[in-house]
């Protein structure tokens, strides 16, 4: 007696999800799903990281502007990023450096980034003065210069030590190159090894200044949004249960094709 003739009329096979094609079949799906469910917990997190970020932006806007001629270096200026600041003290034009691929209302150009000798100590800040045409790069600054003692207005940013997703990475020094004089993104740790004296852990960005001409200035920019987190997440989820509870009555309808066809 055949194992047809002993199973009832219309039942199924089940045996025949332990074939090769069905075991592997099932083991992908059964990945799929595991690795979506995992991309949606890692949206979860990320989530929850923006909101970390958020809030953190938050209470530094809600903080009084710090003195960093008195603050450093008592403070930790590395969790204050985004937190207005002032700053006195003296340019060091020779020493400034310029950040590349910056734009203003539409136009190319750089940032103009000069270390500020703090005053009454040998500390010094990097300050973001602002925006200069493309076509100043490879000119001399001078007309850019704020001679004798200043104070600054700005925001405490943190800096770089790589680039962001797609950005570009800057060049090492060539041999017999003392100094970058351009760079893609504000890496502190090394512009500090071109930079005489102590060097802060932060940079300013340089407030707009009513009246001023010499360079472009904007508050930064702050997304205090969740972004599409939430979205990815709950996507990845729904995929992951269609697929697992679609899938089986997907292999239920083929078996059933199979017992037909015989």
């Amino acid at each position: 007696m055949t194992a047809r003739a002993l199973r009832p009329e219309g039942s199924l096979d089940w045996r025949l999800l332990l074939t090769p094609r069905w075991v592997f079949a099932t083991l992908l799906v059964i990945a799929a799903v595991a690795v979506m469910i995992r991309l949606g917990i890692w949206q979860l997190d990320r989530l929850e990281q923006r909101r970390a970020v958020n809030a953190q932006v938050r209470s530094m806007a809600a903080l009084p502007a710090l003195d960093l001629n008195q603050a450093w270096p008592t403070a930790d200026l590395t969790v204050m990023d985004g937190r207005a600041a002032t700053v006195t003290g003296v340019y060091v034009p020779e020493e400034e450096v310029l950040l590349r691929n910056q734009a203003w209302n539409d136009l190319p150009g750089y940032h103009v980034l000069t270390p500020l000798r703090i005053e009454g100590s040998q500390a010094v800040v990097l300050v973001n003065r602002g925006w200069i045409p493309l076509e100043d790069g490879g000119q001399s600054l001078a007309k850019y210069a704020e001679p004798g003692t200043v104070t600054v207005s700005g925001w405490i940013q943190a800096g770089q030590s790589e680039p962001r997703r797609g950005g570009r990475p800057d060049p090492e020094l060539a041999p017999g190159q003392a100094r970058l004089e351009a760079w893609n993104f504000v890496n502190l740790e090394r512009i500090a090894l071109q930079v005489s004296g102590e060097l802060l852990p932060v940079y300013l960005l340089a407030a707009p200044v009513e009246g001023a001409v010499l360079l472009q200035r904007s508050a930064p920019e702050v997304d205090l949004s969740e972004g599409p987190h939430m979205g990815y997440a709950v996507q990845w989820f729904l995929f992951a249960s269609m697929l697992g509870v679609g899938y089986p009555f997907y292999v239920r309808n083929q078996l059933k094709r199979n017992s037909t066809a015989h």
